[in-house]
């Protein structure tokens, strides 16, 4: 008596080759996006010296000469990813600008300052960084004076209608734009209070001096968080 040999309906047929996965190839520019945010990340949580083009490459899944064709090196990528922030950063505070009232005004810039840190938190670690690289696209410093830049025209005429000299609007502005980056670097790690409220001191203080504070500041534009 003969045993039948059961038999998998489910293998594959011995004249059938197993179907291979194909792996979707990026783009050019997929590429240079995808090693982009990889450099991103790794210069936020390790600096410039500590990460290597091999890191980058491995985490990407390409090899070194990749990273060099699309960068030049490890310092091409990290000022494209400098000058990106950079640009983020500026366009975020410039177009906050929106209010008539220039107490609005600073509450809106001090606010779009704490929303990039809050959003873009690697790219702001980055901006802080001293720059590794000579003459490279930019620093935290420059950003800095070109926002500042910005609010200049708009604390000229303050100072114009309250019978101040228009000329002191530059330092003003420096004054007014470095206390709140310096204070986002701060509040970059502790997170407390919160945003709101660190906004409304930060534009208490400015509006009202030391001598003139108010005990409990609110906000009166429409942001409230």
């Amino acid at each position: 008596m003969m045993v039948g040999v059961a038999t998998d309906s489910s293998s594959t047929p011995s004249n059938e080759k197993p179907r291979r996965t194909r792996r979707t190839r990026m783009t050019g520019a997929e590429r240079r996006q995808q090693l982009l945010e990889i450099g991103r990340t790794l210069f936020a949580a390790k600096g410039f010296e500590a990460t290597s083009v091999e890191e980058i490459a491995a985490k990407a899944g390409v090899s070194k000469p990749v990273v060099y064709e699309h960068f030049g090196g490890k310092e091409g990528l990290y000022a494209v990813v400098v000058d990106r922030e950079m640009r983020r950063l500026l366009d975020m505070v410039t177009g906050s600008l929106t209010a008539g009232h220039p107490r609005e005004l600073c509450e809106q810039a001090a606010f779009a300052l704490l929303d990039y840190i809050e959003e873009y938190t690697d790219g702001f670690r980055i901006l802080v960084r001293d720059s590794p690289i000579p003459q490279s696209t930019g620093s935290f410093a420059s950003l800095i004076s070109d926002i500042a830049t910005q609010v200049e025209d708009i604390l000229g005429r303050e100072f114009k209608s309250r019978g101040f000299d228009p000329k002191l609007a530059p330092l003003y502005a420096q004054a007014l734009v470095g206390m709140v980056a310096l204070t986002g670097q701060w509040w970059l790690d502790v997170r407390k209070p919160k945003k709101a409220e660190v906004a409304a001191h930060l534009v208490n203080l400015a509006w009202h001096g030391l001598d003139g504070l108010e005990p409990k500041p609110r906000l009166i534009g429409h942001r409230k968080s």
